[in-house]
Protein backbone atom coordinates (compact mmCIF):
# COMPACT_ATOMS: atom_id res chain seq x y z
CA UNK A 1 0.00 0.00 0.00
CA UNK A 2 1.44 3.36 -1.04
CA UNK A 3 2.08 6.03 1.56
CA UNK A 4 -0.61 8.70 1.86
CA UNK A 5 0.69 12.17 1.12
CA UNK A 6 -1.12 15.45 1.73
CA UNK A 7 -1.74 17.53 -1.38
CA UNK A 8 -3.38 20.89 -1.99
CA UNK A 9 -6.40 20.39 -4.27
CA UNK A 10 -7.89 23.89 -4.29
CA UNK A 11 -7.07 27.51 -3.58
CA UNK A 12 -9.17 30.58 -2.71
CA UNK A 13 -8.45 34.16 -1.73
CA UNK A 14 -9.91 37.48 -0.72
CA UNK A 15 -8.60 41.04 -0.62
CA UNK A 16 -10.54 44.02 0.77
CA UNK A 17 -11.61 46.66 -1.75
CA UNK A 18 -9.89 49.68 -0.17
CA UNK A 19 -6.41 50.30 -1.57
CA UNK A 20 -3.95 52.17 0.67
CA UNK A 21 -1.31 53.39 -1.76
CA UNK A 22 2.09 54.88 -0.99
CA UNK A 23 0.75 58.20 -2.24
CA UNK A 24 -2.02 58.14 0.37
CA UNK A 25 0.48 57.23 3.08
CA UNK A 26 2.51 60.30 2.12
CA UNK A 27 -0.42 62.40 3.40
CA UNK A 28 -0.55 60.48 6.71
CA UNK A 29 3.08 60.13 7.85
CA UNK A 30 6.51 61.50 6.98
CA UNK A 31 7.38 59.15 4.12
CA UNK A 32 7.31 58.97 0.33
CA UNK A 33 6.77 56.46 -2.44
CA UNK A 34 10.44 56.21 -3.42
CA UNK A 35 11.55 55.55 0.17
CA UNK A 36 8.93 52.83 0.71
CA UNK A 37 9.48 51.15 -2.67
CA UNK A 38 13.27 51.14 -2.38
CA UNK A 39 13.29 49.61 1.11
CA UNK A 40 10.34 47.23 0.94
CA UNK A 41 9.15 46.78 -2.65
CA UNK A 42 5.61 47.71 -1.57
CA UNK A 43 3.45 50.03 -3.69
CA UNK A 44 0.04 49.49 -2.09
CA UNK A 45 -1.81 47.35 0.41
CA UNK A 46 -5.47 46.43 1.02
CA UNK A 47 -7.31 47.54 4.17
CA UNK A 48 -10.56 46.18 5.64
CA UNK A 49 -12.30 49.34 6.78
CA UNK A 50 -15.83 48.15 7.60
CA UNK A 51 -16.58 48.50 11.32
CA UNK A 52 -17.05 45.27 13.26
CA UNK A 53 -15.48 43.05 10.60
CA UNK A 54 -12.33 41.18 11.54
CA UNK A 55 -10.11 38.35 10.39
CA UNK A 56 -13.06 35.92 10.30
CA UNK A 57 -14.71 38.06 7.62
CA UNK A 58 -11.59 37.75 5.47
CA UNK A 59 -11.29 34.02 6.22
CA UNK A 60 -14.94 33.36 5.35
CA UNK A 61 -14.63 35.20 2.04
CA UNK A 62 -11.47 33.27 1.07
CA UNK A 63 -13.08 29.96 2.06
CA UNK A 64 -16.22 30.75 0.08
CA UNK A 65 -14.08 31.54 -2.96
CA UNK A 66 -12.38 28.14 -2.65
CA UNK A 67 -15.71 26.36 -2.18
CA UNK A 68 -17.19 28.06 -5.25
CA UNK A 69 -14.15 27.21 -7.39
CA UNK A 70 -13.74 23.58 -6.32
CA UNK A 71 -17.35 22.61 -5.70
CA UNK A 72 -16.41 20.93 -2.40
CA UNK A 73 -19.36 20.37 -0.05
CA UNK A 74 -18.61 22.23 3.21
CA UNK A 75 -20.30 19.39 5.12
CA UNK A 76 -17.53 17.06 3.93
CA UNK A 77 -14.77 19.17 5.49
CA UNK A 78 -13.29 17.44 8.55
CA UNK A 79 -11.20 20.24 10.00
CA UNK A 80 -10.87 24.01 9.62
CA UNK A 81 -7.64 25.66 10.76
CA UNK A 82 -7.39 29.45 10.72
CA UNK A 83 -3.80 30.64 10.87
CA UNK A 84 -3.91 34.19 12.21
CA UNK A 85 -2.05 36.68 14.38
CA UNK A 86 -5.18 38.85 14.65
CA UNK A 87 -8.08 36.70 15.92
CA UNK A 88 -11.49 38.34 16.12
CA UNK A 89 -11.61 38.11 19.90
CA UNK A 90 -9.75 36.66 22.87
CA UNK A 91 -11.03 33.28 24.09
CA UNK A 92 -13.57 32.83 21.27
CA UNK A 93 -12.16 30.80 18.37
CA UNK A 94 -12.03 32.61 15.03
CA UNK A 95 -11.82 29.24 13.25
CA UNK A 96 -14.95 27.90 14.94
CA UNK A 97 -16.95 30.92 13.82
CA UNK A 98 -15.50 30.72 10.32
CA UNK A 99 -16.36 27.01 10.00
CA UNK A 100 -19.95 27.59 11.10
CA UNK A 101 -20.43 30.52 8.74
CA UNK A 102 -19.26 28.58 5.69
CA UNK A 103 -21.43 25.57 6.52
CA UNK A 104 -18.63 23.23 7.65
CA UNK A 105 -20.95 21.90 10.34
CA UNK A 106 -19.21 18.53 10.67
CA UNK A 107 -15.71 19.96 11.11
CA UNK A 108 -13.79 20.66 14.27
CA UNK A 109 -11.73 23.82 14.16
CA UNK A 110 -9.11 25.90 15.90
CA UNK A 111 -6.79 28.88 15.50
CA UNK A 112 -3.05 28.53 14.93
CA UNK A 113 -0.74 31.45 15.76
CA UNK A 114 2.96 31.70 14.94
CA UNK A 115 3.04 35.28 13.60
CA UNK A 116 4.11 35.42 9.94
CA UNK A 117 4.97 31.70 9.99
CA UNK A 118 1.40 30.75 10.97
CA UNK A 119 0.34 29.46 7.55
CA UNK A 120 3.62 27.60 6.99
CA UNK A 121 3.25 25.83 10.34
CA UNK A 122 -0.42 25.27 9.47
CA UNK A 123 0.65 23.43 6.29
CA UNK A 124 2.64 21.00 8.42
CA UNK A 125 -0.31 20.54 10.79
CA UNK A 126 -2.89 20.06 8.04
CA UNK A 127 -0.64 17.57 6.25
CA UNK A 128 -0.14 15.53 9.41
CA UNK A 129 -3.90 15.14 9.87
CA UNK A 130 -4.26 13.95 6.28
CA UNK A 131 -1.26 11.60 6.48
CA UNK A 132 -2.73 10.00 9.61
CA UNK A 133 -5.48 8.57 7.41
CA UNK A 134 -8.20 9.71 9.80
CA UNK A 135 -9.19 12.86 7.90
CA UNK A 136 -9.89 13.41 4.21
CA UNK A 137 -10.47 17.14 3.84
CA UNK A 138 -8.67 19.81 5.84
CA UNK A 139 -9.31 23.48 5.09
CA UNK A 140 -6.35 25.69 6.00
CA UNK A 141 -6.92 29.45 5.95
CA UNK A 142 -4.41 32.24 6.49
CA UNK A 143 -6.19 35.46 7.44
CA UNK A 144 -5.06 38.67 9.10
CA UNK A 145 -6.55 42.08 9.63
CA UNK A 146 -3.22 43.69 10.41
CA UNK A 147 -4.71 47.18 10.25
CA UNK A 148 -6.35 46.40 13.61
CA UNK A 149 -2.99 46.55 15.36
CA UNK A 150 -1.14 49.13 13.28
CA UNK A 151 -0.44 52.70 14.40
CA UNK A 152 -0.82 54.84 11.28
CA UNK A 153 1.39 57.48 12.89
CA UNK A 154 4.32 55.05 13.03
CA UNK A 155 6.02 55.09 9.63
CA UNK A 156 8.21 52.12 10.57
CA UNK A 157 5.23 49.74 10.58
CA UNK A 158 2.27 51.36 8.81
CA UNK A 159 3.99 51.19 5.41
CA UNK A 160 4.48 47.42 5.65
CA UNK A 161 1.24 45.70 6.58
CA UNK A 162 -2.01 45.01 4.77
CA UNK A 163 -5.15 42.90 5.25
CA UNK A 164 -6.16 39.79 3.35
CA UNK A 165 -6.84 36.05 3.41
CA UNK A 166 -6.06 32.93 1.43
CA UNK A 167 -7.37 29.38 1.76
CA UNK A 168 -6.23 25.94 0.60
CA UNK A 169 -7.83 22.51 0.77
CA UNK A 170 -5.66 19.54 1.74
CA UNK A 171 -6.68 16.04 0.63
CA UNK A 172 -4.99 12.61 0.47
CA UNK A 173 -2.86 11.84 -2.58
CA UNK A 174 -1.63 8.43 -3.76
CA UNK A 175 0.81 9.74 -6.41
CA UNK A 176 3.41 11.00 -3.97
CA UNK A 177 2.43 14.65 -4.52
CA UNK A 178 1.98 17.30 -1.85
CA UNK A 179 4.15 17.91 1.20
CA UNK A 180 7.54 16.21 0.87
CA UNK A 181 9.69 17.61 3.66
CA UNK A 182 9.76 20.40 6.22
CA UNK A 183 12.25 22.26 8.37
CA UNK A 184 10.52 24.37 11.03
CA UNK A 185 12.18 26.39 13.77
CA UNK A 186 11.54 28.92 16.56
CA UNK A 187 13.50 30.99 19.09
CA UNK A 188 11.57 32.75 21.84
CA UNK A 189 14.40 35.18 22.54
CA UNK A 190 13.27 37.11 19.47
CA UNK A 191 9.87 38.17 20.76
CA UNK A 192 11.12 41.45 22.19
CA UNK A 193 11.94 42.69 18.68
CA UNK A 194 8.49 42.27 17.09
CA UNK A 195 5.28 42.25 19.11
CA UNK A 196 2.07 43.95 20.16
CA UNK A 197 2.83 43.94 23.86
CA UNK A 198 -0.35 45.11 25.56
CA UNK A 199 -3.67 43.28 25.41
CA UNK A 200 -2.30 39.82 26.19
CA UNK A 201 -2.19 38.03 29.55
CA UNK A 202 1.25 39.31 30.57
CA UNK A 203 0.29 42.92 29.97
CA UNK A 204 -3.50 43.35 30.12
CA UNK A 205 -4.81 46.51 28.51
CA UNK A 206 -4.94 49.58 30.73
CA UNK A 207 -6.09 53.09 29.99
CA UNK A 208 -2.52 54.34 30.39
CA UNK A 209 -1.15 51.76 27.94
CA UNK A 210 -3.91 52.57 25.47
CA UNK A 211 -3.21 56.31 25.70
CA UNK A 212 0.47 55.61 25.04
CA UNK A 213 -0.32 53.45 21.95
CA UNK A 214 1.27 50.37 23.50
CA UNK A 215 -1.36 48.06 22.00
CA UNK A 216 0.02 48.65 18.52
CA UNK A 217 2.73 46.61 16.82
CA UNK A 218 6.32 47.45 17.67
CA UNK A 219 9.16 46.34 15.41
CA UNK A 220 12.91 46.70 15.74
CA UNK A 221 13.31 46.78 11.99
CA UNK A 222 17.07 46.24 11.72
CA UNK A 223 17.13 43.24 14.04
CA UNK A 224 14.10 41.60 12.45
CA UNK A 225 15.47 42.21 8.95
CA UNK A 226 18.86 40.70 9.79
CA UNK A 227 17.34 37.59 11.37
CA UNK A 228 14.79 37.17 8.58
CA UNK A 229 17.41 37.40 5.84
CA UNK A 230 19.69 34.84 7.48
CA UNK A 231 17.14 32.34 8.79
CA UNK A 232 14.72 32.23 5.87
CA UNK A 233 17.53 31.80 3.36
CA UNK A 234 19.27 29.27 5.59
CA UNK A 235 16.31 26.87 5.93
CA UNK A 236 15.49 27.14 2.23
CA UNK A 237 19.06 26.18 1.34
CA UNK A 238 19.13 23.38 3.91
CA UNK A 239 15.91 21.77 2.70
CA UNK A 240 17.23 21.73 -0.87
CA UNK A 241 20.46 20.06 0.23
CA UNK A 242 18.61 17.55 2.41
CA UNK A 243 16.51 16.47 -0.56
CA UNK A 244 19.37 16.55 -3.11
CA UNK A 245 17.68 19.31 -5.08
CA UNK A 246 19.35 21.96 -7.21
CA UNK A 247 17.94 25.24 -8.47
CA UNK A 248 17.12 23.46 -11.74
CA UNK A 249 14.76 21.12 -9.88
CA UNK A 250 12.74 23.99 -8.40
CA UNK A 251 9.81 25.47 -10.31
CA UNK A 252 8.88 28.13 -7.75
CA UNK A 253 9.93 29.85 -4.55
CA UNK A 254 6.92 30.91 -2.45
CA UNK A 255 8.48 33.10 0.21
CA UNK A 256 6.72 35.12 2.89
CA UNK A 257 6.05 38.59 1.50
CA UNK A 258 7.53 40.79 4.24
CA UNK A 259 10.17 42.70 2.31
CA UNK A 260 11.38 42.34 -1.26
CA UNK A 261 15.01 42.45 -0.14
CA UNK A 262 14.45 39.45 2.14
CA UNK A 263 12.74 37.53 -0.66
CA UNK A 264 15.59 38.38 -3.05
CA UNK A 265 18.17 37.26 -0.48
CA UNK A 266 16.45 33.89 -0.12
CA UNK A 267 16.25 33.42 -3.89
CA UNK A 268 19.91 34.36 -4.28
CA UNK A 269 20.96 31.91 -1.56
CA UNK A 270 19.48 29.01 -3.56
CA UNK A 271 20.57 30.48 -6.94
CA UNK A 272 17.01 30.77 -8.20
CA UNK A 273 16.17 32.87 -11.24
CA UNK A 274 13.88 35.86 -10.77
CA UNK A 275 11.17 34.38 -13.01
CA UNK A 276 10.80 31.45 -10.57
CA UNK A 277 10.14 33.70 -7.57
CA UNK A 278 6.49 34.31 -6.70
CA UNK A 279 5.98 37.97 -5.85
CA UNK A 280 2.92 40.07 -5.00
CA UNK A 281 4.26 42.19 -2.15
CA UNK A 282 3.98 45.26 -4.38
CA UNK A 283 0.17 44.87 -4.44
CA UNK A 284 -0.66 43.66 -0.93
CA UNK A 285 2.24 44.43 1.40
CA UNK A 286 2.79 42.03 4.29
CA UNK A 287 -0.51 40.26 5.02
CA UNK A 288 1.18 38.08 7.68
CA UNK A 289 -0.59 34.69 7.71
CA UNK A 290 -2.12 35.32 4.29
CA UNK A 291 1.01 35.92 2.20
CA UNK A 292 1.72 32.30 1.24
CA UNK A 293 -1.84 31.30 0.26
CA UNK A 294 -2.29 34.60 -1.59
CA UNK A 295 0.81 33.75 -3.64
CA UNK A 296 -0.85 30.46 -4.59
CA UNK A 297 -4.07 32.36 -5.30
CA UNK A 298 -2.30 34.74 -7.69
CA UNK A 299 -0.07 32.12 -9.36
CA UNK A 300 -2.47 29.15 -9.42
CA UNK A 301 -3.02 29.39 -13.18
CA UNK A 302 0.76 29.07 -13.75
CA UNK A 303 1.27 26.04 -11.53
CA UNK A 304 1.61 22.61 -13.12
CA UNK A 305 1.16 19.14 -11.71
CA UNK A 306 4.48 17.92 -10.31
CA UNK A 307 6.00 21.39 -9.88
CA UNK A 308 8.49 21.54 -7.02
CA UNK A 309 7.75 24.51 -4.77
CA UNK A 310 9.89 25.74 -1.89
CA UNK A 311 7.89 27.59 0.76
CA UNK A 312 9.73 29.78 3.27
CA UNK A 313 8.64 32.15 6.02
CA UNK A 314 9.91 34.13 8.99
CA UNK A 315 7.84 35.71 11.73
CA UNK A 316 7.78 37.31 15.17
CA UNK A 317 8.58 35.15 18.13
CA UNK A 318 10.92 34.34 16.31
CA UNK A 319 9.44 31.61 14.09
CA UNK A 320 10.67 30.44 10.71
CA UNK A 321 10.89 27.48 8.38
CA UNK A 322 10.77 25.98 4.91
CA UNK A 323 8.63 23.31 3.24
CA UNK A 324 9.35 21.30 0.10
CA UNK A 325 6.09 20.70 -1.76
CA UNK A 326 5.00 19.01 -5.02
CA UNK A 327 1.99 20.62 -6.72
CA UNK A 328 -0.85 18.20 -7.43
CA UNK A 329 -2.93 19.58 -10.30
CA UNK A 330 -3.08 21.67 -13.46
CA UNK A 331 -5.41 24.64 -13.24
CA UNK A 332 -6.11 24.94 -16.95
Amino acid sequence: MSKITAAITGVGGYLPEYVLSNQILETMVDTNDEWITTRTGIKERRILKEEGKGSSFLAIKAAEDLINKTGVDPKDIDLVIVSTATPDMKAASTAAYTATQIGAVNAFSYDLEAACSSFLFGMSTAAAYIESGRYKKVLLIGADKNSSMINYKDRATCIIFGDGAGAVLFEPNDEGLGLQDELLRSNGEGREFLHAQYGGSSYPMTQEAFDEDKHFVFQDGKTVFKNAVFNMADVAERILKRNNLTNNDIAWLAAHQANKRIIDATANRINLEEEKVMMNIQKYGNTTSATLPLLLYDYESQLKKGDNIIFAAFGGGFTWGSIYFKWAYNSN
